[in-house]
């Protein structure tokens, strides 16, 4: 459990890997991206704790399935989302440069548009948090549906740029799987493998390795290292690239994981 100026913050389970980050207060949660409305209700009725509103990153169904039912339970929900009229049950569209308000004006979150994963990507972040769906994860990035290397490239430079603490909630628990493909490519890297060890020990103590932040990401994520001159270097040794620019070092990272 985190705790942040009176707000919490727990990472409901829900399939084999999810997180649904849940933020509460004593009487009020808003979460975010609940594929699993089931989940959502056991932990609200655990808690004893009103939904007020939703949080959707992208439209795939693992985030997005739980609407429904959620809506038939609260039916006076805000549910914020992209712009993107598939997703069924958004009322309140949001995109780059809009804001958000919560629990009554306490809490206010930004909004950035990350494509790459999707299309519609879109994240929430204020100078401590960031929900970032499917774009970035620990050590790693989503499988690339439907953008394109730049695109993606410049979607994760912009959470690159939020401040070193700003905590980092993605929604899977990828964290050891993508570790693998980091160290296949970037073993020498001294914070990778040491984060490695935290990781394995965090998991074996069936804990979340959850959230991680800024700083840790810039030192061990190969995808935010792009544009590291000595981490490129060290992958032009163990792969072919066909360009050094970041986003074509990007293309060729993204495609060995895909590949590993």
């Amino acid at each position: 459990m985190i705790y942040i100026d009176m707000l919490k913050i727990h990472p409901i389970p829900a399939f084999t890997d999810n997180y649904i980050w849940a933020i509460f207060n004593e009487t009020e949660c808003v979460v975010v991206d609940p594929g699993d409305a089931n989940e959502v209700l056991a932990f609200l009725n655990t808690h004893q704790l009103t939904l007020t509103s939703i949080l959707i990153t992208h439209h795939h169904h693992d985030h997005t399935g739980g609407i429904a039912k959620l809506v038939s339970t609260f039916p006076a929900l805000q549910i914020f989302g992209p712009n993107n009229k598939k997703i069924k049950g958004i009322n309140i569209y949001i995109g780059e440069g809009d804001n958000i308000s919560l629990f009554d004006g306490k809490l206010t979150l930004d909004i950035i548009e990350v494509p790459g994963h999707t299309l519609d990507h879109i994240a929430y972040f204020n100078d401590r948090w960031v929900f970032c769906g499917d774009t970035l994860f620990s050590a790693g990035c989503g499988r690339m549906f439907e953008g394109t290397p730049t695109m993606f490239w410049h979607s994760l430079s912009k959470l690159k740029q939020l401040h070193d603490d700003t905590k980092v909630f993605c929604t899977h628990e990828y964290t050891l799987a993508n570790l693998a493909f980091a160290l296949h490519i970037d073993n020498d890297n001294e914070a990778l493998c040491n984060y490695k060890e935290w990781a394995v020990d965090m998991r074996e103590k069936k804990l979340p390795t959850l959230p991680t932040d800024i700083r840790t990401q810039k030192e061990i994520n190969p995808f935010l290292r792009c544009d590291d001159k000595t981490f490129v270097a060290t992958l032009a040794r163990k792969m072919e690239l066909t360009g050094n620019t970041a986003e074509e070092v990007f293309a060729a990272c993204r495609l060995a994981k895909d590949q590993y």
